[in-house]
C-alpha cells in the first residue's frame, strides 16, 4: 500500500508542441491535471522535469499553473534518473515509492521507470496520465514496464489509496477534483 508519508510524484516532460500531439491528449491532460491537484491536496513531494525546455518549450499550463512554488528540472537525457539534480531531489524526499506520469511512455517514461526500479524504488505508473504519440507504443511500454516490476495504477485509484478514508477535508477536496 502506498502512503502519503513515503510517496513522491514525478512528472516527466509534458511540454509544448509534443504534448499537443499525444494519443488521446484531452483525457491525458485531464488526468495529469487531476493528479497534480490531488498530489498537492495530499501534500506529496512533486518533482517536475522538462526535456530540453529551450527546444521543446515549457510544460503545459494544465500542469504548470498548479506548480508556481516549484521549478522544473531541465534535463537532456531521456531518463530523469541520469540527471544528478533529479536523483538528489528524489533522494531528498525520503520516499521509496514513486508515482510516474508524463510523456512519452516508450522513451522518457520508460527509461526513467527502468532506472528507478534498478535503483530500488517501488514504482507505480499512473496509466491514464501517461501517453505517446502512438497508442501502440504506449501499450508496449506499459507491458514491458510491468514485466520489469513496475505497477500500473490510475488517477482515481491512487488518490483514494493515498487518502485511505472517506472522511475529512482532504477527502472532500479530492472528491471535488475527481468530479
Amino acid at each position: 500500500m502506498l502512503t502519503v508519508n513515503d510517496t513522491a510524484l514525478v512528472i516527466v516532460d509534458v511540454q509544448g508542441k509534443l504534448a499537443q500531439i499525444m494519443d488521446n491528449k484531452d483525457a491525458l491532460f485531464h488526468s495529469l491535471e487531476t493528479m497534480v491537484k490531488g498530489a498537492k491536496i495530499l501534500e506529496l513531494p512533486i518533482i517536475w522535469v522538462e526535456q530540453l525546455p529551450d527546444k521543446l518549450g515549457p510544460t503545459i499550463p494544465q500542469i504548470s499553473d498548479h506548480l508556481h512554488e516549484l521549478q522544473p528540472i531541465a534535463k537532456n537525457s531521456f531518463s530523469c534518473y541520469r540527471d544528478e539534480q533529479f536523483v538528489k531531489a528524489l533522494k531528498d524526499t525520503g520516499c521509496k515509492n514513486v508515482l510516474v506520469m508524463g510523456i512519452e511512455a516508450h522513451i522518457c517514461v520508460y527509461q526513467t521507470v527502468r532506472q528507478l526500479l534498478d535503483a530500488g524504488y517501488h514504482v507505480e505508473i499512473v496509466r491514464d496520465a501517461v501517453s505517446s504519440r502512438n497508442g501502440e507504443n504506449r501499450k508496449l511500454a506499459l507491458t514491458k514496464l510491468q514485466q520489469a516490476g513496475a505497477v500500473l495504477t490510475c488517477t482515481e485509484m491512487v488518490l483514494f489509496e493515498l487518502q485511505e478514508v472517506a472522511q475529512g477535508e482532504r477527502f472532500k477536496q479530492i472528491l471535488n477534483i475527481i468530479k
